[in-house]
């Protein structure tokens, strides 16, 4: 038998994504499961993610003629290689898949070209340098607390400080402070769901805007993964204008381009991450940035290395993330993988 497939896996935080691709770059099989990371997850939970997800992927095609597979992981753990390599076994395939990092093939989703830079913000930020289709270099990818400048979390968080700074100060208008007070007050039953100002249910004494201000850091303080949420409301307010939130956007845009400005040393940049995937304020902001920022490879590389696409920096966004595990798995069997790239990493 021909062996004519091969498999991609997407095994983040949130989910697990599985794709079987022909050489040619056809997507034969695709299935999504739950989260695939060991490190959130376990190792028994991830594993039984990344099997719901083959299952359905390779159900009804001939797992014998897979030539090679690849999965991409985030928080990645050394028992996980010989796990996935028992499930593969399990549905006829010869061997397990190569373990990567997902940061690699975030990059990959987005260009076949063996150098150059991932720059994601979701939930998370990182900046990373690729070199010869392996990571070289990392920026940030710190986490909430302590890093992730630009991410999903610090806009969000950023929006939290601004609105609660305002009420403080008594202000209660704008785009953005109405936006966030309804978030996390809005669905709320009795007087703490009152904007500011307003009369609470019993007719009593008007709840003023320090007394919401001390609402929503209690409610954030409770449940901190609340405040990535609001990175799609300063999104909103940033698109009508408000000027809190545009002054949020444009320190995210900074923070992120001036973290993947310390890793690149020339090639393309991959944009990746919901907030740098989906249209918005923050991605427009950055591109524009990365496009007027001539010296971004150049400024941070070693002493007497000319960068030679400074003023010239290619930027792209990343595609599927399964195919992109597919194409690198069947890389060295094409005959020419970068021409074949955009089938595999259409999503389609």
């Amino acid at each position: 038998m021909t062996k004519s497939l091969v498999i991609g896996v997407d095994a983040g935080a949130t989910s697990t994504r599985v794709a079987v691709h022909a050489l040619d770059g056809t997507r034969v099989g695709y299935a999504k499961a739950g989260p695939g990371n060991p490190s959130a997850r376990g190792l028994a939970g991830a594993v039984a993610s990344v099997a719901a997800a083959l299952e359905r992927a390779v159900a009804g095609l001939d797992a014998s003629a897979v030539a090679a597979s690849l999965a991409g992981v985030a928080g990645g753990v050394d028992a996980l290689e010989p796990a996935l390599a028992k499930v593969w076994a399990e549905h006829g395939i010869a061997a397990g898949p190569r373990i990567t990092g997902d940061v690699l093939i975030g990059y990959v989703a987005g260009s076949p070209s063996p150098d150059g830079s991932l720059l994601l913000s979701g939930t998370g930020a990182v900046a990373a340098r690729i070199t010869g289709h392996r990571l070289a270099a990392v920026a940030d990818g710190l986490g909430w607390l302590l890093g992730d400048a630009g991410s999903g979390f610090w806009i969000g968080r950023a929006a939290a400080k601004a609105v609660v700074a305002a009420l403080d100060r008594g202000a209660t208008g704008g785009v953005l402070v109405e936006l966030v007070v309804d978030h996390f007050l809005g669905a709320d039953d009795g007087p703490v769901a009152r904007v500011p100002g307003a009369p609470d249910v019993a007719g009593g004494d008007a709840w003023t805007p320090r007394d919401t201000a001390d609402r929503i850091v209690r409610l954030a303080q409770a449940d901190h993964m609340r405040l990535a949420a609001l990175s799609a409301l300063v999104s909103q307010a940033a698109s009508a204008g408000d000027p809190l939130a545009l002054g949020i956007v444009g320190q995210a845009a900074e923070h992120l381009v001036a973290t993947v400005g310390r890793v690149h040393r020339g090639g393309p940049v991959v944009l990746a991450g919901s907030v740098l995937t989906s249209e918005g304020p923050v991605r427009e902001a950055v591109r524009n940035l990365l496009a007027g920022q001539g010296p971004l490879a150049g400024q941070n590389s070693p002493a007497g290395q000319q960068d030679a696409t400074e003023g010239t920096t290619e930027v792209a966004t990343a595609g599927d993330a399964a195919g992109a595990a597919a194409w690198l798995a069947a890389r060295d069997l094409l005959e020419q993988p970068e021409r074949l790239h955009p089938v595999f990493t259409a999503g389609r």
